[in-house]
């Protein structure tokens, strides 16, 4: 439960139709507010042990309730605290009024305050909820804080960020620390989002998971737990024809490489098979280069044709350096029945035409990934791209419906859907994989699974998955080589894997230590 509570991510609708559902049960969402505003200043007092002052900047709904309990709480246990509103605070309404009656922390509005050398703030004007740019008294602050650059923490999720589409709203906070609760939201790890709130910590208020469970919608963090199910294990009967073959189309004789890095990933995630399917021109070429793969010329649709009447060979990653154009087109299709990553000029190859790749692929198991960057999806999918109103999750569940594909729409903040309406969102990538032949490496890896029958949505998801770990292993200054070395199957991640499956544990006994402290009244000193 824990697992998958750290897991989940909740958009702020789902999340507010949860903490409704938790009160109608009976719990008291006075009591849930208390937890949520004490948990706030156990990790400020942790964090910020030598502040001399901490600034609560309250907003006008229950985000704010929790910064008033907050800041009644740090006061109580010694802390110098400033509190500063938005809005008329005497129209506060329900649990939020309650927490400012209970709160004997005298404010002031928010304009007023100007920050300095030794405040540490406490973000809690908006949250998870905001839908709108935020207020122009708002930003003002917003600019203060950053040019004086005093630390953040952050309630929920840095006020003037979206916590639906991680988009900044006007103007947002910049937090060093962010206590979020339940549930992490898809603005904590999507673009711009997943910069602006430092590290996130999830505290359990108490809400139950059968009621939390029962507002999920199928977003994910991408783990291991999503996936490793579905992926082989080697048994000790195991031979190379069972362990799949992968097919990787080479470019010409001047642009063969992005295709060898996608063949030897694909070997190096477990294929017991790779062929290289070779223009004639490029042979010798890829013949210079290549070992364990095997090289088998293909020329055109005829000799395609003919290649593809062994049905052993199932799998294949078209895209990697193979040119744009009218063969690219013919191959895809070619490959209708088979399983197939579309990738870089192969994707590109459609633009013109996208439905005839959606309809070759559209009835039966999902057989068909596609692994676009930004510029590719909007080729493809130029109506979905240009929705201002989609967060990066909707479009590429969209996506995937219509093209009844596995979609991994990649970046910082890679996103993998499928068309049953699963969605992972990935966070383990360093930034150093932004690099030339990186996509090719992850074409490799996802068509290699495959190969091993591990349906598309779970091998896009674990190969994007063990394209980071790879990433992290090779570390900052890499090139594609040194990628594709770091390539390496889940069972050698086996330690690494524990810990992704087992969450961050979000300082219960801290929060427990805290309100005994508080009882005994003992202070900061």
């Amino acid at each position: 439960m824990e697992n998958e509570r750290y897991r989940s991510l909740l958009t702020p609708a789902a999340m507010a139709g949860a903490d409704a559902a938790a009160a109608a049960s009976g719990i008291n969402s006075f009591g849930l507010m208390e937890k949520a505003g004490c948990a706030v200043a156990a990790s400020a007092l942790k964090l910020h042990p030598g502040a001399l002052r901490f600034v609560v900047l309250c907003g006008p709904g229950n985000n704010g309730g929790d910064g008033y309990v907050a800041a009644h709480a740090l006061q109580e246990a010694g802390a110098n605290v400033a509190l500063y509103h938005l809005g008329v605070p005497q129209r506060l309404k329900g649990d939020a009024a309650t927490a400012r009656a209970l709160c004997h922390v005298t404010g002031s509005p928010l304009a007023n305050y100007l920050p300095d050398t030794g405040d540490v703030i406490i973000d809690a004007i908006f949250g998870a909820g905001l839908a709108r740019d935020v207020p122009q008294e708002v930003a003002d602050i917003i600019a203060k804080v950053e040019s004086v650059g005093v630390p953040v923490i952050a309630v929920d999720l840095p006020s003037g960020l979206d916590g639906r589409t991680g988009r900044v709203l006007g103007a947002a906070f910049r937090a060093g620390h962010t206590v979020t609760f339940m549930t992490r939201k898809p603005g904590h790890l999507l673009l711009p989002g997943r910069q602006l709130c430092g590290e996130v910590e999830v505290y359990d208020i108490g809400i139950p998971w059968r009621i939390v469970s029962q507002h999920t919608d199928g977003v994910f963090a991408n783990t291991p737990a999503a996936w490793a199910s579905a992926l082989p294990s080697l048994s000790a009967d195991a031979h190379k024809f069972r362990r799949g073959h992968l097919t990787v189309f080479s470019g010409p004789a001047t642009a063969t490489g992005a295709a060898r890095l996608s063949a030897e990933a694909g070997l190096k995630s477990g294929a017991g098979l790779v062929t290289l399917a070779s223009p004639v021109e490029a042979l010798a070429v890829n013949a210079a280069h290549s070992t364990a793969v095997m090289l088998k010329p293909v020329e055109d649709a005829a000799a395609l044709a003919e290649y593809l009447a062994d049905e052993r060979r199932t799998a294949f990653v078209l895209g990697p350096g193979f040119g744009v154009g009218t063969k690219a087109r013919t191959f895809a299709l070619a490959l209708w029945s088979r399983r197939l990553v579309l990738d870089a000029d192969g994707i590109t190859s459609f633009r013109e035409e996208p439905q005839a790749l959606f309809g070759a692929f559209e009835s039966g198991e999902t057989r068909l990934v596609l692994t676009p960057h930004e510029g590719e999806f909007a080729r493809l999918f130029p109506d979905i791209a240009a929705d201002a109103g989609m967060s990066k999750i909707d479009m590429a569940l969209a996506a995937a419906k219509r093209a009844n594909a596995a979609i991994v729409y990649k970046g910082a903040d890679t996103v993998i859907a499928g068309p049953d309406g699963r969605a992972l969102v990935n966070e383990n990538a360093p930034p150093w994989l932004a690099t030339a032949g990186s996509g090719d490496v992850l074409a490799g890896i996802i068509g290699g699974l495959m190969a091993q029958a591990v349906p598309a949505f779970e091998a896009a998801a674990a190969g994007v998955w063990l394209h980071g770990e790879a990433g992290s292993r090779a570390g900052q200054g890499m090139t594609a080589e040194d990628l594709l070395a770091a390539v390496r199957p889940l069972e050698l991640f086996q330690q690494k894997y524990a810990t992704v499956l087992r969450p961050e544990m979000r300082k219960q006994k801290e929060m427990e230590n805290f309100r005994d402290s508080k009882k005994s009244g003992n202070s900061l000193e």
